[in-house]
């Protein structure tokens, strides 16, 4: 069973915090696919080092009650290179918080299955709880490079 997600993206970069990434999200056809792109120069300068993708599961951003799904899914195509996708509950109060999961993107379109059990704490210390989650965002993080992934579709799935 799975649950299509239609995210309302925003793009988000270390520049809130005095960072120098540098990107822009746009919606294109790619191979064939409708998708959301984040392209951008991730920079480490000034204590920064990302750009990302996010929308909240809720147009009013409460929390969405996720405990009937094992986990997401998201449609990738990218440049071979590691993002991270990351869940914010309503627990978190800080916005350096999340639950984290690395993953490749290569430059075929491919089907990301993410357990929700395999996403680690970053920065905090709570255990996940699926009945609070409330945002889910797509990072280049961490070191320089040129980020280039695209997403299609992102679906809860049991």
């Amino acid at each position: 069973m799975k649950r299509d997600l239609e995210p309302n993206w925003e793009f988000v970069s270390d520049g809130v915090m005095g960072g120098m990434s540098d990107g822009a999200l746009t919606s294109e056809t790619i191979n064939g696919r409708e998708a959301t792109r984040l392209r951008g120069r991730v920079s480490t300068e000034n204590n920064g080092g990302f750009i990302q993708m996010t929308f909240d599961i809720n147009a009013s951003g409460a929390p969405y009650d996720a405990r009937r799904w094992s986990g997401i899914e998201l449609d990738v195509l990218g440049n071979n290179e590691a993002y991270e996708t990351r869940l914010r509950t309503s627990d978190l109060d800080k916005p350096w918080q999340s639950f984290r999961f690395e993953f490749l993107a290569g430059k075929n379109w491919t089907t990301i299955r993410m357990p929700f059990s395999a996403f680690s704490a970053h920065r905090h210390d709570k255990v996940y709880d699926a009945a609070q989650l409330r945002r889910v965002g797509v990072l280049a993080i961490g070191r320089e490079f040129d980020a280039d992934i695209a997403v299609a579709q992102v679906r809860f799935y049991n």
